[in-house]
């Protein structure tokens, strides 16, 4: 273990900036939801790209305690990106 205070070895570098690029893309992504909704063809796309190319049919059920399932996958994302659980899976 590193002694507090000390800079991240390389390796740890590497995985600071993964997981940082991969948290702003996904901010980014849920700021085009907020601005344009889920009929926006980006937005749509993006969903595709995250479901394997189809967007999957109402109801959405999700690993979220005490929202178990969600009207349609667009809610869902919302609700991940209001929440700022972005890699929250179905």
């Amino acid at each position: 273990a590193q002694q507090p205070g000390t800079p991240l070895s390389d390796q740890e570098y590497q995985q600071f900036f993964k997981f940082l690029r991969i948290t702003i893309q996904a901010s980014t992504a849920c700021h085009l939801r907020e601005m344009y909704g889920c009929k926006n063809a980006l937005v749509q796309r993006l969903d595709e790209y995250e479901n394997h190319g189809l967007i999957p049919p109402g109801p959405v059920c999700s690993e979220m305690p005490g929202n178990p399932s969600f009207h349609n996958f667009c809610i869902f994302s919302l609700h991940r990106c209001v929440m700022k659980n972005y890699f929250l899976k179905v």
